[in-house]
């Protein structure tokens, strides 16, 4: 059976509807950065996710080619995530989706080098005919955050995120955010499929002691 990164890592991906802290080490993805509103058909984001799952299905059937990863298993392809933020801004404002910088990002898995991933590119732009030059190899290590299941409509995060800074007044902590600890959101619905309300979102924010 294939290798479920959200069944064996259940705290990174599937926490409760209500905030708790969590130490996320050192993760390695694919990434492409952009700006703008999400919704915009034909935009920078949709363009994006599809640069993403190309070269990542391109490294999950990379079992059947010539080009062999050491270490490779098979595994399921983690889901679609993304750092956002807006200059001079803490936090999120939703209002101003037009605003939105972003690092929409999959997971790899830690058997694929930068060597595979180099591959992968070149693979995917040759199969498909597409530059994907847009692509890089990201490695982020987010520290102690606190993080919470989202469930309904990505503009109804506020009251998610509301519960999160709630829940750090009353423990003393505090968000933490800066040029290298962002929002992050983590998809685990597919929202071509699944409606508004039904959709579930891990809600991530860096978080530090408050001094």
């Amino acid at each position: 059976m294939a290798f479920d990164y959200k069944k064996e890592y259940k705290e990174f991906y599937m926490p409760k509807a209500k905030p708790e802290l969590v130490t996320v080490p050192r993760m390695n993805y694919l990434a492409v950065r952009g700006t703008g509103d999400p919704n915009v058909e034909g935009g920078a984001y949709k363009e994006a996710i599809g640069l993403l799952y190309g070269v990542a299905f391109t490294v999950k059937m990379s079992k059947k080619g010539n080009h062999k990863i050491e270490g490779f298993f098979d595994y399921v392809v983690p889901p679609l995530e993304g750092f956002w933020w807006q200059k001079d801004t803490e936090g999120i404002d939703y209002s101003r989706k037009g605003d939105f910088c972003w690092i929409s990002m999959i997971r790899l898995p830690d058997f694929v080098t930068e060597e595979d991933f180099g591959w992968a590119v070149s693979e995917a732009a040759r199969k498909k005919g597409r530059d994907f030059s847009k692509v890089e190899f990201l490695t982020v290590e987010e520290g102690l955050c606190v993080q919470c299941m989202h469930v309904g409509a990505y503009d109804d995060e506020p009251q998610t995120v509301a519960l999160m800074d709630a829940f750090l007044e009353a423990n003393g902590y505090e968000n933490d955010f800066s040029t290298e600890r962002m929002h992050h959101e983590i998809y685990l619905s597919d929202a071509r499929r699944v409606p508004p309300e039904r959709r579930k979102t891990v809600i991530r924010h860096p978080v530090r002691g408050r001094g």
